[in-house]
């Protein structure tokens, strides 16, 4: 069974509240289901990603941002578990190093992009730098060494401006962005968190900071419209996926993944006629000889 995607994506004409976007859907699929789709995507996807790393034409970066508790990193286990770990590359995002905070704030996202052939993940990303560095502009005054005062409205387009000039900069030279905020309720993220703290496996995911940052959800719920509205463009596209269900999130960012690798459309490498008959030679000679 398959479904459409498109209606996860933000377009760069939207204007979202948060509020208005459902965090539960399962688009006419149950549990097993999903388990059954998610492995002919994930076989699919390893076939697309064979393609691209031998082509070594184009890339795909992969953002995964979100709250606490709302399963990037079980998403991102379960998702790319059936690439080939050559041509896959993960990238968690901490706070920033003091050497990172000597450069500008796209330095060390800029680092970790893949190379031709490869998939880059961050988990995480650039765009903390407008998300949490907004609900605390402290931290961007820190970083960017510039007085809080001047933590305004022109200060944040201006970093909106370059992260928008950054993703066409990596789509001209060949780097596909699609960019996933797993959309969690509050109310699910409470349950995660109760589940952190009863097991004692999981204590080690909770921390006593999750709850300061779950004080201010009403402001990172107003960063990350801002953020649809001024980093959204065809080109580099925001996907906000229903996470209350794991199961279902899975399955609809990986089915994103294998649409946007077959708009890609990688191909293996033709070989020329010269090279060929080199091939064709050594066949020759494996054939006749011992």
């Amino acid at each position: 069974m398959e479904f459409s995607t498109e209606i996860f994506r933000v377009t760069d004409q939207s204007k979202i509240k948060l509020s208005d976007v459902p965090t539960e859907l399962n688009e006419g699929i149950d549990k097993i289901q999903a388990t059954d789709l998610l492995a002919r995507l994930k076989y699919e996807m390893f076939q697309l990603q064979e393609k691209l790393y031998a082509e070594n034409k184009h890339s795909l970066l992969i953002i995964f941002q979100a709250m606490d508790a709302a399963g990037k990193d079980s998403a991102i286990k379960h998702v790319m578990s059936g690439l080939n770990p050559q041509g896959c590359q993960v990238y968690s995002f901490k706070q920033p190093t003091s050497e990172e905070l000597d450069h500008d704030f796209l330095w060390r996202h800029y680092k970790a992009l893949p190379e031709r052939g490869r998939i880059g993940i961050h988990n995480r990303s650039h765009y903390e730098n407008v998300l949490v560095c907004k609900v605390h502009p402290t931290f961007a005054s820190n970083e960017s060494q510039v007085p809080l005062s001047q933590i305004n409205d022109k200060f944040w387009k201006s970093r909106y401006k370059s992260i928008r000039n950054f993703e066409e900069h990596l789509n001209a030279s060949g780097t596909t962005v699609i960019k996933f905020f797993l959309n969690i309720s509050k109310e699910e993220q409470k349950k995660r968190f109760l589940k952190r703290i009863e097991d004692p496996a999981k204590n080690w995911k909770f921390s006593s900071s999750d709850l300061i940052e779950r004080e201010q959800w009403e402001n990172y719920m107003k960063a990350y419209e801002d953020v649809f509205e001024a980093t959204s463009t065809d080109e580099s596209r925001w996907f906000i996926i229903p996470a209350d269900k794991k199961w279902f999130a899975r399955v609809a960012i990986c089915k994103i993944i294998v649409d946007t690798l077959k708009a890609i459309d990688p191909k293996y490498p033709v070989l020329e006629e010269k090279e060929s008959d080199s091939l064709q030679e050594s066949k020759e000679k494996l054939l006749s000889g011992d």
